[in-house]
């Protein structure tokens, strides 16, 4: 359906996108992912012309819609797009956003697009919000809806961007759960995305980008099991973890929680799981280690989730002669981090002792 050639885009001189190459095929579900600033919104923003790029082709087709006789506004209507900020007209209901394409662009009556835009809302479960306002919709509800609007053009191939990135991750499943249904039935869709676990799940190939090109192609099985490149085999390890330096109670342990909650949501993890990683740490590091430490010993600590077990490791690690930290620490923390846990133990790698949980 699509066929991307040596695609390049600069911006202030500076290469973003070095000679993009790649082909989504209908029916495919591509995420793609990869570190900030590697060029995937603008790989995306590129295929349906919202930013020109300076050299390459675009294939749409068979047609190249870079080329200056191309119907721009025809290819378009068939390449729907999704932003990560909505980008619902704010003075429209829900019902008027979605007839808007189709009545201006598509030449429906104002009653055949009201109709198809009740069915459309319904589909995303809000046949109720038809005529509500964006403001008076959640963050989630509003995605649903830019969904339902993009769909209402009847386009070949949805744009995702960052489709979730906006949202509080109370909603993200709400918006996951429509694309989930897309892809089921057989939209074509490519998603840049931040949600791992809808990458694997979902996807029939994953693009990781660096480098500003597709530096790995792949199913979801390879890129994150067994990728065959150094980068991605770097960008899949740091997914899977969460690393933080504490010295002493001034820590920012507030922060660390919510780095602990966005780790196990892109994770996929429930909130009784999440809950469980924050009381490890909470109860290891704060009733356990400190108060048995002689002084401000720093403490390195990190999180690694193992998907092939849904097993998460907790394991803080520190320089110090002392073996028995786990037993001159608060008993009755240690009873619960025992109780709770399929298991805590320490063992010593020269100076540095380590305390690993097991969740």
């Amino acid at each position: 359906m699509i066929e991307i050639k040596n695609l390049k885009k600069n911006f202030n001189g500076a290469p973003v996108l070095n000679g993009v190459n790649a082909d989504v095929h209908e029916g495919e579900v591509i995420s793609v992912i990869g570190s900030s600033g590697a060029g995937k919104s603008t790989f995306l923003r590129c295929l349906n012309l919202l930013e020109a790029p300076d050299g390459g082709e675009i294939l749409f087709k068979g047609q190249n819609i870079l080329d200056r006789k191309a119907n721009i506004r025809a290819i378009r209507e068939k390449m729907g797009m999704v932003f990560q900020n909505f980008n619902l007209f704010r003075h429209l209901t829900s019902a008027e956003n979605l007839m808007l394409g189709p009545v201006n662009l598509l030449g429906k009556s104002r009653g055949e697009a009201y109709e198809k835009a009740l069915s459309l809302l319904n589909m995303v479960g809000l046949e109720e919000k038809a005529t509500a306002y964006p403001s008076e919709l959640s963050g989630g509800q509003k995605q649903r809806v830019a969904i339902a609007r993009a769909l209402a053009m009847e386009p070949d191939v949805i744009l995702f961007d960052e489709p979730t990135s906006a949202l509080d991750p109370t909603m993200v499943d709400e918006v996951l759960a429509i694309m989930r249904r897309l892809a089921k039935q057989g939209m074509t869709m490519l998603v840049v995305t931040h949600e791992m676990r809808f990458a694997r799940e979902a996807s029939s190939r994953v693009f990781y980008m660096d480098e500003g090109t597709v530096y790995e192609e792949g199913p979801p099985q390879q890129i994150f099991e067994s990728p065959r490149r150094e980068k991605t085999r770097s960008f899949v390890l740091k997914l899977k973890s969460v690393h933080a330096e504490i010295l002493g109670r001034t820590f920012d342990f507030y922060g660390l929680d919510s780095k602990i909650a966005e780790f196990g949501y892109k994770q996929g993890l429930s909130q009784k799981q999440i809950n469980l990683i924050q009381l490890a740490v909470e109860e290891l590091i704060l009733n356990i280690i400190m108060p048995a430490l002689d002084g401000e010993i720093p403490i390195s600590l990190s999180i690694h989730y193992k998907e092939d077990t849904d097993e998460t490791e907790v394991i803080a690690s520190m320089r110090t002669d002392e073996d028995n930290l786990l037993e001159k620490g608060n008993e009755f923390s240690l009873d619960i981090l025992k109780g709770l846990f399929h298991s805590v133990s320490s063992y010593r790698q020269g100076k540095t002792l380590f305390i690993k949980i097991s969740a």
